[in-house]
């Protein structure tokens, strides 16, 4: 009942600290990824992450040291946004980002291989990602599940991703017509259950509300209780709903 009754501030607040503010554009600059890193720090507290293109992790890690904040994690987004199936590819971007200083790294799971009927490389891919993430990095799979679509298919891929290291389940890159669902999330929500593993959930695409990140909230708490949400299990991954969550919080551009 508590959480029916939890007000917009409140729920503001835990979203704002399990926020991934991405910035995962072709065109990305120098300014812009430093001025993400300053975004990320705001007066009623700091986000949990930053998610770039590896070319920026370096850049983004250098800048959130300056500016005091080691806490926030700079994630390095690989094999985006088109989920190819190229391991090499996948490898060499994965230790060149480790090198220049992510903390994690976010693999777009091979989604159009899978469909065509390749059901290994999947699997193969991740452990590769994994391997190169070395000891300390955390690893997402992010599965792109509008895509993707049938739910033993996408129940099928969340096994696969566990079984082979994944730290995180993402719902998708935002990048396709069908992003992220509340089904969506449930199925990843229930492999994770189901296998007992110790592994976190990422929302992502179509969460740029408040109102919109309280589903996913209330998804996450509905099965595993209100403890899950900390940065090391949930995040909500997006560019535009931080501005929505300051206004709920009373701060101003």
């Amino acid at each position: 009942m508590s959480r029916v009754l939890e007000s917009d501030e409140a729920v503001a607040q835990k979203a704002l600290r399990l926020l991934e503010l991405t910035s995962l554009n072709a065109d990305d600059t120098t300014e812009r990824i430093i001025a993400l890193c300053e975004r990320a720090l705001t007066p009623v507290g700091n986000v949990a992450a930053v998610c770039v293109l590896p070319r920026f992790a370096g850049l983004a890690r250098r800048t959130l040291d300056d500016l005091l904040a080691r806490e926030v994690k700079v994630v390095a987004a690989v094999n985006f946004p088109n989920g190819g199936a190229s391991i090499s590819t996948v490898e060499s971007e994965t230790r060149a980002a480790m090198l220049t200083g992510a903390d994690e790294i976010d693999l777009v799971y091979p989604f159009h291989a899978q469909l065509g009927g390749d059901k290994t490389v999947g699997g193969d891919m991740i452990a590769a990602c994994k391997a190169k993430c070395g000891r300390r990095g955390l690893l997402t799979v992010t599965l792109e599940t509008g895509v993707l679509r049938d739910p033993q298919i996408i129940h099928q891929v969340c096994r696969t991703a566990i079984r082979e290291g994944a730290s995180f389940l993402k719902t998708s890159t935002g990048k396709q017509v069908v992003s992220a669902t509340p089904q969506a999330a449930r199925i990843l929500i229930e492999a994770i259950a189901e296998l007992g593993a110790q592994v976190g959930f990422k929302a992502s695409g179509n969460v740029r509300t408040l109102s919109e990140a309280r589903i996913y909230l209330d998804v996450v708490q509905n099965r595993f209780g209100p403890f899950w949400l900390e940065p090391g299990r949930v995040r909500l991954g997006g560019a535009s709903l931080l501005d929505d969550l300051l206004a709920h919080l009373g701060v101003r551009p």
